[in-house]
């Protein structure tokens, strides 16, 4: 998006469906180009192929007139040698020959000329000749009549067995008027062997110069067609990217950026979208976060300041329990036993909620370190004990040997191991049972509880853990507020473990958690 032509194709004020319909139509026009180009090419091509197969044509029978010329120019060299082989061709007598002798000799000249005018006809070409071929082709016929006119009077002569200066003088026009007759048609058939020549040349130059025009313009097309392309995905792509990494970090909490995007189209309104949606954000998470602190500030006050009656409730509940100043009846004791619980009960609770106060507005401190977690547990297991004994469930642990000293806060640490065992007997039902564990695994401590209560549905495995949040089972028992699985799980990631709970509805629960192991120093 950084590139200059790219931000320009992004700030086009079209929406992103015109610019891929341009870009394709731009494409298609390039794709009709190559295309026309190559049937402009062939056309041309085939043209000079018609024209070259006309020239063949046209060379052969000028050959053929110029071959008749040759074979006349011969025979009248043989008859002007007086050659006696000629002669012998014509079937003339070769002893005494001369005079009337060569008389059959003129005639099969004669033939043999006869045969050349029907050649000079457009009949007898098959097409029609240049006017410069025509040109030519007339004076051919000239003279062939010239040398007609020679070859009958040489003709006449020998008949009449005359010799001597009329003899030579009709030969010598004759010869003449072949010699002539011959030059032309050497002159047509050359002419039209340079012309086949040039055009065959002309031919090659062509194909040469077509087809590196055509492979310059397609491979220009293909450059041109690939560089859209790009130019017009990564005005798309490039909003998309940074769209999706501006929202992963909206997610990630970060209302601090805002989301650059130079395009005039959709993804220019999903921006300033995505930014009007940050800054909203940032103003509902710093209220929020605004409201947060003063609940927990308002929750630790309150709870501070409910504690001091409640202790005094509770004290002076003890006092009269234990009747020193006087004595009570049987009513007033139930009385006083149902005061002394219910302040316990809401005791626990105004602590849990102020020890979450504390964790959500960062105000708890650890005291870490090394303590004996054998000992943790087991005075976790003595808190229960009673009440599990009450209920008929049983209560066992099987403590690792090789665990003994971990990182931590005691005191917090026993009240998580205290959370899950408590509601791990409160669940159990009667004739149940409670196990307590301890193990090495991974270089960590784990510790869990094990009960064979009703177990947790897996979609609210992971809401329990949040505050007030309960099961429909906990609900309906009617005891807790679902304070105890959220502070535990603060308290454990406080420490740097984790808390996690394995359960199966009708076959219990097993929740467990994780604590550094104590380094040991010599």
């Amino acid at each position: 998006m950084d590139n200059r032509v790219v931000r320009a194709v992004a700030g086009v004020p079209a929406n992103v469906r015109t610019k891929l319909l341009a870009a394709f139509l731009i494409i298609a026009a390039l794709l009709v180009l190559v295309g026309v180009l190559g049937l402009r090419f062939l056309g041309q091509s085939n043209a000079r192929v018609h024209r070259l197969g006309a020239l063949q044509v046209r060379s052969e029978r000028y050959q053929d007139l110029e071959t008749q010329a040759n074979e006349l120019r011969q025979m009248l060299g043989k008859r002007g040698s007086a050659d006696r082989g000629l002669a012998t061709l014509t079937g003339a007598k070769t002893s005494g020959i001369g005079g009337r002798g060569w008389y059959r000799v003129d005639g099969t000249i004669a033939f043999a000329l006869s045969l050349l005018e029907p050649s000079t006809t457009e009949a007898q070409f098959g097409f029609v000749p240049s006017p410069a071929d025509e040109q030519t082709i007339q004076q051919i016929r000239d003279e062939y009549h010239a040398f007609t006119q020679a070859l009958s009077g040489l003709s006449r002569l020998d008949a009449a067995g005359r010799s001597g200066q009329q003899v030579r003088t009709e030969l010598s026009n004759a010869i003449t008027a072949d010699n002539a007759l011959f030059a032309l048609t050497s002159e047509l058939a050359d002419r039209t062997s340079a012309q086949t020549t040039a055009l065959i040349a002309a031919n090659r130059r062509a194909y040469l110069s077509s087809r590196n025009i055509f492979l310059a313009v397609g491979g220009v097309s293909v450059a041109l067609a690939l560089g859209l392309g790009l130019i017009i995905s990564w005005s798309l792509i490039g909003p998309i990217l940074r769209t999706e990494t501006r929202l992963a970090e909206i997610a990630a909490g970060d209302f601090t950026g805002h989301l650059d995007v130079p395009n005039r189209d959709e993804l220019g309104s999903l921006s300033a979208n995505v930014n009007r949606m940050n800054d909203e954000l940032r103003r509902l998470y710093g209220e929020l976060e605004s409201a947060s602190r003063h609940k927990s500030e308002f929750l630790a006050n309150m709870s501070h300041e409910l504690r001091t009656p409640l202790n005094a409730i509770i004290g002076f509940s003890q006092v009269l329990r234990e009747r020193l100043f006087g004595d009570i009846n049987d009513k007033q004791e139930e009385y006083l036993d149902d005061i002394l619980s219910s302040g316990n009960h809401l005791l626990s609770l105004i602590n849990d909620v102020l020890d979450l106060s504390k964790v959500e507005a960062g105000q708890i401190h650890l005291d870490i370190a090394a303590f004996s977690l054998h000992e943790a547990l087991q005075h976790g297991v003595t808190m229960v004990r009673e009440r599990a004994t009450n209920s008929s469930i049983r209560l066992s642990t099987e403590l690792a040997d090789d665990v003994d000293l971990v990182n931590g806060d005691e005191r917090r640490v026993r009240q998580i191991v205290f959370n899950l065992l408590s509601n791990a007997v409160k669940f159990t039902p009667a004739g149940g049972s409670v196990v307590l564990e301890s193990a090495q695994v991974d270089g960590m401590v784990e510790v869990s509880v094990t009960d064979t209560g009703p177990g947790v549905a897996p979609e609210d495995q992971e809401r329990i853990f949040e505050e007030f949040q309960q099961t429909d089972v906990g609900v309906q028992q009617r005891e807790g507020t679902g304070l105890g699985l959220a502070l535990s799980k603060r308290l454990v990631e406080l420490h740097g473990g984790r808390i996690w709970l394995e359960s199966e509805v009708g076959h219990g629960s097993r929740f467990a958690f994780t604590l550094p192991v104590a380094e040991v120093t010599s």
